[in-house]
């Protein structure tokens, strides 16, 4: 009897939240499609990888410098532009209709920056990678890879800012199976041209690159005729695309800042990955695979993410914030099961997720770089909880329009507990690869309890990105 007693306890709040506005249930239905979709392009990115250390382990030692650099250079305008997601949801939870399309639509001026800049940067490649000092086989690859990925700018952030929209409507399932369908698309064209199937030559590395220009062109333009067609024009005036002054200044006063913030992070741990490419070769490969591997638990985890921004969002364009908490809270729990869950598979049984790295890889290279990675999965291990409460928490309180904080926070502690250390210990100390990625947690988890502590403060519950 007491033990019956005891397991309704439980059970009872847990029954609760599930069916209660906000709770487990209500998060859920808007962020599995999200989760879904940015879980897709974790899967893309792996399969990716995996079809480049088939091809050579040059071309995976390159995938991710090249990749990320070009990711974090673009991500000022990319999240700058998908910031329209957390307008749009307070015009909606706030009856504002008819302001959704013209705010999305002043995200073509960022998209337009972005893309400029981008082809600034081809001709300057050679000498960059050349700076950063790896392997001159690694550095073909790169040049090679940084290059074509360039050239993806424009595409990429109207993709992003579209998404955002529709999101921020909770129009979810739509940007799922856009995801789901140009995923599949980006596999099948990755497996031809990287390998060189159907007739097609093996292009390695530069396959990845032209693969990703396609896919990221034909992504944008299906939400152009999702955005335009009568069933969002009507209710949302999508066709009205002129610049606004006022808009885009709003747009630019809140989501430059989160754009700036992906920047910061994403060139941290670019810095970090370029610095560790100067330990070895087989060093910076096993880096590679390591978080590659974390996408696994880290981008359904940003679907996650968005979904508590679109859900503070909506929330507080109603000034509704303690409806808002309880969603977050909601949220926090379901990511904090989801990644102890994780991290016990990568400690238990790390090789389950190497295993298709392998599988056509030349043994005895994969023999060495398997081993490394196999000792960082543990270190993912340790970090990825405070991973999780680092994406929502951070993203609870820009949906309600703090990207200030984010922004300078992140910048502080990427410059003052990732790059700097990094820099200090391979530079000037010649440390090993695990030390380096004792600074990387260390990094993770300062994060995870700064934002945090950000959220518990209720600063943000007084905040608006929209007129009142």
């Amino acid at each position: 009897m007491p033990g019956r007693v005891f397991v309704a306890s439980v059970l009872s709040p847990l029954r609760h939240r599930w069916r209660a506005d906000g709770g487990y249930r209500h998060v859920l239905a808007l962020a599995l499609p999200l989760i879904l979709s940015t879980g897709s392009s974790s899967l893309q990115g792996f399969i990716n990888r995996m079809f480049l250390i088939w091809s050579s382990p040059e071309a995976l030692a390159a995938s991710m410098p090249a990749g990320i650099l070009s990711f974090a250079i673009l991500s000022i305008f990319i999240n700058t532009s998908a910031y329209v997601g957390t307008f749009v949801a307070q015009y909606h939870g706030a009856g504002q209709n008819t302001k959704v399309g013209p705010i999305t639509w002043q995200a073509g001026v960022v998209a337009l920056a972005g893309a400029l800049l981008s082809l600034l940067l081809i001709p300057a490649a050679p000498a960059f990678f050349a700076w950063v000092g790896h392997d001159p086989a690694v550095q073909v690859e790169e040049v090679t890879f940084f290059r074509i990925l360039c050239l993806s700018a424009f595409p990429t952030v109207m993709a992003a800012a579209f998404s955002g929209m529709i999101s921020g409507l909770g129009r979810t399932r739509t940007v799922m199976w856009v995801s789901l369908a140009t995923t599949a698309f980006n596999i099948a064209l990755d497996y031809v041209l990287i390998l060189g199937r159907l007739g097609v030559r093996p292009m390695g590395i530069a396959g990845a690159g032209w693969s990703a220009v396609v896919v990221s062109t034909v992504q944008a333009a299906i939400y152009v005729c999702i955005v335009c067609s009568r069933r969002y024009r009507d209710a949302y005036h999508t066709l009205d695309w002129r610049p606004d002054a006022t808009m885009l200044r709003a747009l630019v006063r809140f989501g430059l800042p989160s754009g700036i913030q992906f920047f910061v992070d994403i060139g941290g741990f670019t810095a970090f990955i370029l610095l560790v490419g100067r330990i070895g070769k087989n060093e910076l490969a096993a880096t590679n695979l390591a978080f590659n591997v974390n996408s696994i638990a880290f981008m359904p985890i940003v679907g996650l993410g968005i979904a508590v921004s679109v859900l503070v969002g909506q929330a507080m364009g109603r000034g509704e914030p303690e409806k808002a908490r309880y969603r977050v809270r909601s949220a926090a729990h379901l990511t904090l099961t989801y990644m102890v869950l994780i991290a016990a598979l990568f400690v238990l049984l790390p090789k389950l997720f190497l295993s298709p790295f392998a599988a056509a890889a030349d043994p005895e290279e994969f023999a060495a770089i398997g081993a490394i990675a196999v000792v960082l999965l543990r270190f993912v291990a340790v970090y990825t909880t405070f991973d999780g409460l680092n994406i929502v928490f951070s993203s609870a309180i820009k949906g309600a329009g703090d990207t200030r904080f984010v922004m300078v926070m992140i910048f502080c502690l990427s410059m003052g507990v990732l790059v700097v250390p990094s820099f200090a210990a391979i530079h000037w100390f010649g440390a090993s690869i695990y030390l380096c990625w004792s600074v990387a947690t260390a990094y993770v988890i300062s994060l995870g309890l700064a934002f945090y502590l950000r959220y518990r403060s209720g600063v943000w519950t007084t905040m608006r990105v929209i007129e009142r």
